[in-house]
């Protein structure tokens, strides 16, 4: 199947390079037009805002890469329905989003393979970042099944798509020298001291 990038989205201006703060949040997934022919002039659609109750930060999120997802089917040759969209689609999806990536990662053959600080600039691509990657499934997976998406079928939740976000965290983080291990949690010191001796009788 071809695919047709965006040609109105913006390159990398506002692709996610990993997870964290607002500088590293992936709001490239959110970049492409959805505007709907005749809208609502700005003013109203501003007093609707207004009006409406004010969405938490990862339900916008949420909503825009569901919107970027439906609009990426629309622009897809030939188009797909969500209906028939599966575990492969998803995977194109995701490596079409590479595009827009501003993480670096090294491949063998540069000097700079498996450091997290590069002192010098080199011609490895531009990806998305793990993190981001799989955020945006999370996202995309709770947002199938609140559209009427059945669990069962959910293309977000396919093993393909898992196995492919498992590779690319391998990949990244022998490439840039970092871990992506959960560290455990250390418990209290007050846990690990055992209680003291009973008195003795008298």
């Amino acid at each position: 199947m071809d695919l047709i990038p965006n040609p109105d989205s913006p390159r990398s201006d506002h692709s996610g390079g990993g997870v964290g703060g607002p500088s590293n949040s992936p709001h490239c997934f959110a970049s492409f037009s959805t505007a709907t022919p005749g809208a609502a002039p700005s003013s109203s659609s501003s007093s609707t805002t207004s009006s409406s109750p004010s969405l938490s930060r990862y339900e916008s999120q949420k909503r825009r890469d569901w919107n970027t997802f439906g609009q990426y089917l629309k622009n897809h040759r030939p188009p797909l329905s969500l209906a028939r969209c599966s575990g492969a689609h998803v995977l194109e999806f995701l490596r079409y989003l590479d595009q827009f990536g501003k993480t670096k990662v090294h491949t063998q053959m540069c000097p700079f393979f498996g450091h997290p600080n590069p002192p010098a600039p080199c011609p490895c691509p531009l990806r998305q970042a793990w993190g981001s990657l799989d955020a945006l499934i999370g996202r995309l997976r709770a947002a199938y099944e609140e559209n009427g998406g059945k669990p069962e079928s959910n293309p977000f939740g396919a093993r393909a798509v898992r196995l492919y976000l498992r590779e690319v965290r391998e990949i990244q983080s022998k490439a840039r020298g970092v871990s992506y291990e959960k560290k455990k949690r250390k418990k209290p010191q007050q846990d690990q001291q055992h209680p003291p001796p009973p008195p003795a009788a008298a």
